[in-house]
Order: C-alpha cells, then structure tokens, then sequence
C-alpha cells in the first residue's frame, strides 16, 4: 500500500516548551504548503486496498487532536467532549494534522467551491430524503487530491491539425497518449506508419442532460474548458464549449474529482493475451468476490476479442463476432437489472453501463434471449436461475451452427457461496468451458477449492489473478443499478441514427402505452407476482409505480411445464446427471400442445380481481416462475396507473414498437411479471429535479445577460417567470413518497448525519479476511 508523505512523519506529541514550539513552526509549515502549494507527488496507480477504519482508530485519532499539548483533566475532558457530539458529522482527519491547519484547509476548499461553474451549483439542490433508502454509502474520498498524470502527450501548434467548436484533430506519436473525458466520437484517419492523425468530434445524445432529472448523474462529465481547451478554442466565442475536454492531469479537472488512469494488472494483460489466441474455441468463465472487477475483466476482454491486433494474434481476423452470456441480475452490461441474457456482439463497446443499457435495434450486437429473474441477486430462486442458464446455453449451441467460430464470455455473478458455489461448480462441469477464472487471490479457500475440483474433473484449467478494487467510489452498487435503469427508461431509438438518443423530459410528462387488461380487446395475458403468494384484492396496488417485466409467452407450455423440470436441477447435475436434465428439457419442448392443456394454462390459472385484473398464479404458497424454455423477456415497464373505470393499464416501456409486434405476429401472448426490484424513487423525484434545473436554467440565463451589459428585459415579468417556476417546484415537492428537505445547510446535514450513525447497521464481509464490506 503506498502511503503519503505525511503518514510516514508522524511524530509523537511534544513533552516540553521546546517541542512545542518546534511543533508549532512545523505546523505553520504545513499551512504555508497547504495554502500555496499546486502539485503534489505524483504516484504511479491507486493504492490496491482502501484503508481500515476501527472504532479504537477512530477514538485514537480524535483523542490526538484534543490533546495536542500532553496530559488532560476530567474537567478538561468534558467540556471537549461536548463540541465532539456537534461536529460528529465531519469526516475523521488524520492523526498528523492539527485543528489550525483544519481550518485553513476547510477555508481553502470553501473558497474553491464559490468558484466553481454551474456544474458545481448542481449539486446545491435540496436532497430528496427517499433517494437514499436501500442505496449503500459510498466510499468516503480523502481529504487531500493526488495529483496524478494522465497524459503523456502536450498539445501545441504543431500537433494540432485544425480546431474548431465542435471539432479537434491532432497527431499523436506512438507510444504517447491524450487523456479525454466526456462524450466524442473518434476517427483515425491515418495511422499505420508514422504518427496518427486523430479527429475527435462533440456529440450531443441527451445522456448528460439526465442530470436534470437527477443528482446521480451529476459531476461525471466534463466541466470548464481547461488550459489544452482554451489552446485550442482561439477565436471561437466564449461561451463556446466541447462536449470532452483534454486533461493532462487530474489537477486540470475543474470539478476536484479523483481521476485516475486503468492500470491493468500484469497478470491481467497475459491471461487476456493468453484467452485471446484460443480464438473461436474460447469458452471461458469469469467469476469471483463482490467487487473483484469481474465486469471490467469480461469488458476488456470482450473488446481484446472483438479488435485483436494482427500481429499477436497471427493475422486472425474474427467475423463470427462474440457471445456474451451475462448470468449477473444485479449489474448486467447491456440490459436492465432483473434480467440474464445472451449477446452476440459485433464490435466494441465503451463507456458504463449506463452508456448502453439495452441493445434495442443497435448495430453492434444484439439480445438473442433473455430471462426475467426478477430480482438483483440469483439466490431468490435458484432453481429458476439454472433453468433460465441452461436455456441460455442452447441459444448459444443453436447460434454455433451460423457462426461457428463464435468465442462465449460468461460473466457469473458474485453470488459464490452457498448454492452460488454449487451452481457455478455445475456450470463448470456442464457448459463444455475451455478456461475459468477466478478473480481474487485471497480466496476464501472454501470456495477455491470446490472450483479447482470441478475444473480438475472436467479438465479444464482455472486462473486465479488478483482483485483491482479501488479506493475512490463515487457511486455504490445501488445508486448505479439506479442509473442504469433510469437512463433505460429514458432512451430510444430512431432508424435515422445508429446511437440510441436520450430525453431529460420526466417520464411524468411523457405520453404513456395505455394496454386492455379485460374485454375484448385485452392485450395481455395476465399478470404475474414472482415471490409469495398475494391476494387478488391487493393486486391494484401491487402493480401501480412498479417495474414489471414484459414476457413473451411462446407456448403454453411456459405455464403448465415450468414446475415439472424445477425440483432438484442443480443437485442432479451435481450428481452428474445433467444428460437427464437435458432429454427432459427435449421432452418437454418437443411434446404436442392440445387444446386441453391450453384450456387449463390460461382458465384454469387465471384469477380475476374485484377490478378484473387477470391476475395468473401457478404453484402451491409461491408463484411458479415461467418456464424459460417458452418464454423470452423482451424488456422492463414502468406501470404509472391501473385505470379501473377504462379497465386499461397505462405504463412506460423503451421496448420498441417492432419488437411487441413481432411477438403478436408470431403468436406470443404477453405477460407482466411484478418481481422483487428495487422500488423507482427516481421517477417519483424527476418532477422535483427537473423545476428546480429550470429555475436554474432561467437564473443563470438573465445573470449572463446583465453581466454581458446587455438588457435583461422587464425585471417585472423576471418576477413573475421566477414565482412561476418557484410555484412549480412546489408543487412538485407535494408528492407521496418524497420528503424534501428545503434546507439542505451544513447543520441540517450534520444532524442528519448524527441520526444515521445513531442507528445500528450490520455490515458483512465479501468473505473471510475480505477488506470488502459487501453482504454475503
């Protein structure tokens, strides 16, 4: 763990007169380097590990500071325990630094954040008391900001081509590299001897503008032009601004974020080089911890696939593209959570998740099937999770016949204690795999050892590398899962564009689906609650401001079939009767459909409530999920209301207009699955977020023209358009579910703070010897 300059000098605290004075001159050296100084030591990667916090810790590190000049009464002691209890909100300081330089630090820092752009106001919105229930606390950010460097490349009137307010292009020698962040499409134009000659482009598809609706999506753009913008934006105007910026360092961020460069594991670049020449036989498997950068590791290797340089990999060219079998509910790559599904991708794909949460109508891949699960961890219903897989699988077997020289990447949850590990020793032993790997070195060993047998068995071979967790979280699991289906529901794709488009309208605004449930023109099968049984009389309001999943039922077997195969999957292909399962599968797919067997699936299932809802329940105490070998999830929807007088439910989907229609037009009827989700507080705050981002809007917009000289228009019509829009986010405030707390100052948020660690929480670890406090 690499430490910093002021961990490694803390010295005991001064015993006489001369060492406090020597302790007082050092102390008012380091306000003067706090104060002045602009760089700090560079430090080549993140430390690996972020560091403990015990309660003993914390006493020690408090009682220093209280006691800078020796031993203390109990009179003493009382009156410094009562300022304690005040400022309990403030995060821990370290041992070294004393209240003075505290102080000048906490100065410094309010003095940058009222220099800050509009960016930086964004976040002075009231905060929403609802968003943060079931969300986990991110990672608390250092006091100090590392100056790390980013790129190696400077920009100058010789490697700048042409310039313009949309558009940069550079040439770029080999081995240098220029760090961008934002949004930008990018074309090599030259390249293959010599320097490369790079255009990079703005472009604008409305994901940014999501912070309107959202304080999540705040912060994690670009922000002011920096040095290497302003360079390069000579002669345009002043408001002109790129959707990216070029940063050398992470000291050029404007916004004071902890930006620091990918470094891959050494480990990690041999095994990708080493996966990578298998080429069209490569079946690999990629499981491990909680946060042991699974889905980064399956990312990058996805794209070494996709784009192998010729050289290293003796000219092979791959044409077949690559399958991606995400088995992850909880933080899927390219679909809402909830699901399990098999890609076939064609080309790369950067950015989060959030970036690509659905490949509807997408030119670089495709969902060929999907499952809904419907709920964020497998262990809810594990006997459906290994049906819903081995369905999965024979999509993948039926996708080898087209493209035969097709690799499969298998992203497994970190879900591997349990029935998680009995689950993923029989994948090991069933899925016919060419490599598994294990994404932690410190085990547990009752879960490595369970694996090396199965693979051992199967004689297959397992790599073990190391975890890449990192000490700077800016979002927990929740609050990305949060953004990812936000920035679903706010998609949408148009045949004129390749990239999908996003809007920042609420979804309270937007024109919703309104679907039969009764009478002749009903449109849906029936409604289904996966979990414990309800009653039919609280369907209602089960249903309304619920994420549903929409599924298409292929057959009717879906209903009727789906317990039969469901009582002990994984326990006999764990006996190793996984042929068995298979000719049952068979069986029940290939087995003639009477009229009879459809009478009794869709009558004799089907319940109506007092509201005619056609509520569908299968099973005996818990819903019986669908049969994933008749059935695909085509998508998620948002139900807004249950319209009792029109018998019509009015809800919101991005799921294309084609896709439901395909489904009609083969036959399929559809069903709504109510699973166990995470509740959508976000929809329920956007309204709020969106008046108080145009009051905003219009405030900035009449402080730049005043500024500018110009005149500003009728200060009596300002008044009016600003009660206007005061009124509405008011009334936007007034909803259920949803306590705002109009003032959001430095006390409100110390005593919010002081309730919350009031309350007794449980914290466990990933596993044992773990530093991940990740449930398990």
């Amino acid at each position: 763990m690499m430490k910093r300059k002021a961990e490694k000098q803390q010295a005991a605290g001064p015993v006489s007169a001369i060492a406090a004075r020597r302790a007082r001159q050092q102390q008012a050296q380091n306000v003067t380097v706090v104060k002045t100084g602009t760089e700090v030591e560079p430090v080549a990667e993140p430390p690996s590990k972020r560091p403990r916090r015990s309660l003993e810790g914390e006493k020690q590190v408090e009682s220093k500071d209280a006691e800078p000049t020796g031993r203390q009464t109990r009179s003493s002691k009382k009156q410094n325990e009562s300022p304690a209890t005040e400022t309990i909100a403030e995060r821990p300081r370290r041992a070294t630094r004393s209240k003075p330089i505290e102080e000048e630090v906490h100065e410094d820092s309010e003095e940058d954040a009222a220099d800050e752009p509009e960016d930086m106001d964004e976040d002075e919105i009231a905060s929403v008391a609802g968003d943060a229930d079931g969300y986990e606390s991110p990672a608390e950010t250092p006091a100090e900001l590392q100056n790390f460097p980013l790129s190696k490349a400077r920009l100058n009137k010789n490697n700048i081509v042409y310039a313009d307010e949309d558009t940069l292009c550079i040439r770029i020698k080999e081995k240098m590299n220029l760090a961008l962040l934002g949004q930008y499409d990018l074309w090599v134009k030259k390249g293959c001897h010599g320097e490369a000659e790079v255009e990079i482009k703005s472009c604008n598809s409305g994901l940014s503008r999501l912070r309107d609706v959202s304080p999540l999506y705040q912060k994690i753009w670009n922000g002011q032009n920096t040095a290497a913008d302003k360079l390069t934006l000579k002669g345009a105007s002043k408001d002109s601004r790129r959707s990216f910026s070029v940063l050398y360092t992470s000291a050029d961020d404007h916004l004071n974020r902890h930006l620091r460069p990918l470094h891959l594991d050494k480990k990690w670049s041999a095994s990708m080089k080493a996966l990578s020449q298998r080429q069209g036989r490569l079946r690999v498997l990629v499981c491990g911890p909680k946060a042991s950068g699974k889905s980064t590791f399956s990312r990058y290797l996805l794209n070494h696939v996709l784009s192998p340089a010729p050289e290293s990999e003796n000219g092979f060219t791959n044409t077949d593209g690559v399958a991606f079998l995400d088995l992850d509910p909880g933080q899927p790559e390219f679909a809402p959570m909830g699901q399990v599904y098999l890609a076939h991708l064609r080309a790369p794909f950067f950015g989060p998740p959030f970036t690509h949460p659905s490949l509807h109508d997408s030119e670089g891949g495709q969902i060929l099937r999907a499952h809904h699960i419907g709920a964020t961890s497998p262990k809810e219903d594990s006997d459906h999770y290994a049906l819903a897989t081995m369905d999965l699988l024979d999509q993948y077997r039926s996708l080898l016949t087209q493209y035969p020289q097709c690799p499969l990447i298998v992203n497994y949850p970190g879900w591997i204690f349990g029935q998680g590990l009995e689950v993923a020793t029989w994948l090991v032993k069933t899925l016919g795999l060419s490599d598994v790997v294990y994404m932690s070195e410190k085990g547990p060993t009752e879960v490595v050892e369970p694996l090396s047998f199965a693979a051992n068995e199967a004689r297959v071979p397992m790599t073990i590398l190391p975890s890449q967790p990192t000490d700077f979280v800016s979002r927990s699991s929740a609050q990305l899962r949060s953004m990812q289906i936000q920035s679903y529901f706010h998609s949408s794709h148009s045949t004129s564009t390749i990239n999908p488009l996003w809007s920042e309208m609420p979804l309270s605004r937007t024109r919703p689906i309104a679907v039969d449930y009764a009478g002749p023109k009903q449109g849906i099968l029936g409604i289904m609650v996966m979990g414990s049984q309800i009653s039919p009389d609280m369907l209602h309001e089960v249903l309304e401001g619920s994420i549903v999943g929409v599924v298409a039922v292929e057959s009717p077997s879906a209903i009727c079939g789906g317990s039969s195969t469901t009582n002990g999957t994984v326990a006999d292909a764990e006996d190793g009767n996984s042929s068995v399962i298979d000719d049952e599968m068979d069986m029940d797919s290939a087995a003639p459909q009477s009229d009879a067997i459809t009478s009794f699936s869709i009558d004799d299932n089907i319940i109506r409530t007092p509201e005619a809802l056609p509520y569908l329940f299968t099973g005996s105490g818990s819903c019986t999920p669908l049969n994933p070998n008749a059935s695909n999830c085509l998508g998620l929807a948002l139900i807004r209301s249950v319209n009792t007088a029109t018998r019509k439910i009015e809800l919101s989907t991005p799921i294309p207009s084609s896709h439901l229609g395909d489904a009609i037009e083969k036959g399929h009827q559809l069903v709504l699955v109510r699973g166990q989700l995470d509740n959508p507080n976000w929809a329920v705050s956007e309204d709020y977020y969106a008046a108080r981002a145009a009051e905003r809007r219009y405030q900035e917009r009449i402080a730049r023209a005043r500024k500018s000289g110009g005149s500003s228009g009728n200060e009596d019509q300002h008044a009016r358009t600003l009660s206007l829009l005061r009124d509405r986010i008011r009334s936007a405030s007034q909803v259920p579910w949803m306590n705002v707390v109009e003032d959001n100052s430095r006390q409100q948020r110390e005593a919010a703070a002081r309730r919350e660690k009031s309350l007794w929480k449980l914290r466990k670890k990933a596993y044992p010897g773990s530093e991940s406090e990740t449930d398990w």
